[in-house]
């Protein structure tokens, strides 16, 4: 039970899992921001340019209530407003993608450091001149 445990909390408390449940976190807020845009700053102008409806209660009503059974009915009014929010979540989200890719090109085109300079030609000299003196010193028994 000891090494499940262990387990479980090295999976649990990997860096991509934390960041994946903060992603989701924030993912949920964003979706009700969204919503609240769409529903109180988009959606009442666009109603009045429509003609005052207000798209959420736009309904087919399939069967009215009877006693105390409810009615039945068609809300496609809150489908519509659905469908407004999916796709300016799914601009937003496009849009900050597209920023983000931006960001990895401009750094992959960024140059990349410069390679050190090829030694000169005294330098060259002087390292073979070093590298013989090494091989005659260790012929000679010193070193």
């Amino acid at each position: 039970m000891k090494k499940f445990l262990q387990e479980f909390k090295e999976f649990a408390m990997r860096g991509n899992m934390i960041d994946m449940a903060v992603g989701i976190i924030i993912g949920g807020a964003f979706g009700k921001i969204v919503s609240s845009l769409v529903a109180d700053v988009i959606m009442p102008p666009l109603g009045l340019l429509i003609g005052g409806v207000d798209f959420s209660d736009l309904a087919i009503t399939l069967k009215h209530a009877t006693g105390d059974d409810p009615a039945v009915m068609l809300r496609y009014g809150a489908f519509i407003q659905t469908v407004i929010d999916f796709l300016i979540i799914a601009f937003a989200i496009f849009m900050m993608v597209k920023g983000i890719n931006a960001l990895r090109r401009k750094q992959e085109a960024a140059p990349a450091p410069a390679a050190p300079p090829a030694p000169s030609a005294e330098e060259k000299l002087l390292t073979e001149i070093r590298d013989l003196l090494k091989q005659n010193g260790s012929r000679d028994g010193k070193e």
